[in-house]
């Protein structure tokens, strides 16, 4: 199917994405075997416009999308059939049938993790967010939300600010900017490199806070996993974290002070089983399970080395063997040519300087500041 073909299923009455993707799951013939399984009123619609397209108020909706992607650089209607399309949409229940994308679509390339939390962060929060925002980011990883204040924005602003991928999918249509206090974020995800706005309504839809659930879904289902920041016992970022589970993905969450009541939500998610992250090396190891499907062969192993800069010399040979996932001291010794108590003795001077750390089943190279 194509995308004006979409666009029409999108649009059709009464049929919504989980019904939608209960059809496409049956493969139908476009488009008998569609009006033969949709319900009355929308397989009576889609025959009028397939028919008549004139007549049908189908159309209308059609031809609006059409002339908002053809009037600016950087616009594409996203669709199952399309090369840009996540597959990681199609594992979920109900993913939606069209989405709207302004910006750069190979960021849609990358390994991604969701960054949800409070809209009102405590300064702790603030600033674990924008650091494991921009030690992932520094790694290839695309961070993916919702362009909320708070946890979502610090996030994504700072996996840009790090050279970055970032992703917001919006609760309203593609060209509404809300919260509008997040117009120049919006902005730098639409026209920077790496950047991305997604939305599943279409262009001038208002946000309404029935939207933003649906929006959550899509956030998470963009994503390997989800890591809760801070949140309340009663938030919406609860609601993402039931919802990544629900769709089979990893959820962490970061421990903080019994007293941070901006963090008791999180401690309930760890309660409930969800996987404890410290530092971003912890998810980074935890994702691995996904490496052979949707990790390319380097990111599965990528080390910090892709945060320092090019002419910074390494103080140790040693960390060129070295990466985020855990080598063991028989290996490193192999590789090296060293012996073990040498060996031994120049991790232990690395670990002094912050360069590397000692893991469960071996060593792990640490990210530079």
């Amino acid at each position: 199917m194509d995308t004006r073909e979409w666009l029409v299923v999108n649009a059709l009455p009464g049929v919504g994405p989980h019904r939608i993707a209960e059809l496409v799951a049956r493969q139908p013939q476009w488009p008998e075997g569609w009006l033969a399984a949709l319900p009355s009123k929308a397989a009576s619609a889609l025959r009028l416009w397939y028919e008549h397209p004139s007549k049908s108020p189908l159309q209308r909706a059609v031809e609006a999308s059409l002339a908002w992607q053809s009037n600016a650089p950087g616009r594409t209607i996203l669709h199952r059939d399309h090369p840009a399309w996540s597959p990681l949409l199609n594992q979920i229940a109900d993913p939606p049938a069209v989405l709207w994308a302004q910006g750069d679509l190979s960021a849609l390339e990358r390994p991604t993790l969701a960054m949800v939390g409070t809209r009102r962060p405590t300064a702790e929060g603030a600033h674990n967010a924008k650091t494991f925002a921009r030690e992932l980011a520094r790694r290839g990883w695309c961070i993916v939300s919702g362009m909320a204040l708070g946890v979502d924005g610090v996030a994504q602003q700072a996996a840009l600010d790090a050279g970055g991928s970032s992703v917001a999918v919006l609760g309203c249509g593609i060209d509404v900017i809300y919260p509008a206090r997040h117009r120049a974020l919006y902005q730098q995800l639409s026209d920077s490199p790496g950047g991305l706005v997604l939305a599943e309504h279409p262009p001038g839809t208002v946000a309404h806070p029935a939207f933003f659930p649906r929006r959550n879904r899509i956030v998470t289902g963009l994503s390997l996993g989800t890591l809760v920041v801070e949140a309340a016992e009663k938030s919406g970022s609860l609601v993402s974290a039931r919802l990544a589970m629900e769709q089979g993905r990893d959820v962490f969450a970061l421990p903080s002070s019994l007293h941070n009541q901006q963090a008791r939500g999180c401690l309930q998610l760890l309660r409930q089983g969800a996987a404890m992250a410290c530092e971003p090396e912890d998810i980074v190891n935890e994702l691995q399970h996904w490496a052979s499907e949707f990790l390319p062969p380097p990111m599965a192993d990528l080390s910090a080395a892709s945060s320092m800069p090019a002419d910074e010399p390494l103080p140790d040979a040693l960390l060129g063997l070295l990466g985020a996932s855990p080598t063991p001291i028989d290996a490193l010794v192999q590789q090296s040519g060293s012996s073990v108590s040498e060996c031994q003795q120049r991790l232990l001077m690395l670990e002094i300087d912050g360069w590397v750390a000692s893991r469960a089943g071996g060593w792990v190279r640490l990210p530079r500041p």
